[in-house]
Parts: C-alpha cells; sequence; structure tokens
C-alpha cells in the first residue's frame, strides 16, 4: 500500500475528513492544514468551449443559462 503525502508540504500527518461529492476520500494535512483528495478527476474544458462561453459573458447573459448550455459548473465560471 502507498504511504500517502500532502501534496504541498510533503508530510505524511494526515488525517480523514469526509467525503467529496462522488465519494472519494478527502484528507486533511496536520502540519500544512491543506485539505485534498488522493487522485482527483479533473474535466478538462475544451478550448472551443472556453471560446463559446467568453462569447457569451460578453454578451451578459446570466451564468446559470451559460453553465446550462455549455455543461459547465457556475462556480468555473
Amino acid at each position: 500500500m502507498k504511504m500517502l503525502s500532502c501534496p504541498r508540504c510533503g508530510s505524511d500527518h494526515l488525517v480523514k475528513n469526509g467525503r467529496i461529492h462522488n465519494g472519494k476520500q478527502n484528507h486533511k494535512c496536520r502540519a500544512c492544514g491543506r485539505q485534498f483528495v488522493q487522485n482527483p478527476q479533473q474535466k478538462l474544458i475544451p478550448p472551443q468551449t472556453k471560446e463559446l462561453i467568453n462569447k457569451l459573458l460578453l454578451e451578459k447573459l446570466p451564468l446559470a443559462g451559460i453553465a446550462r448550455v455549455t455543461d459547465v459548473s457556475e462556480t468555473w465560471l
């Protein structure tokens, strides 16, 4: 079993800190306080989608509408 360490400071003094929305274990570093997931799934947003989002933002459309149309979270916008 691979020993888990903090991505910020490298410390192995970690505690379990609940789970995230998809059920993955969340960890918190006791040394620096960083909270992280071991193997995060990063959903990359294609350049075409980013370009569309920029155009829609310039048109001053509501964020909720842009998020719904482009399938990107409002938080990311």
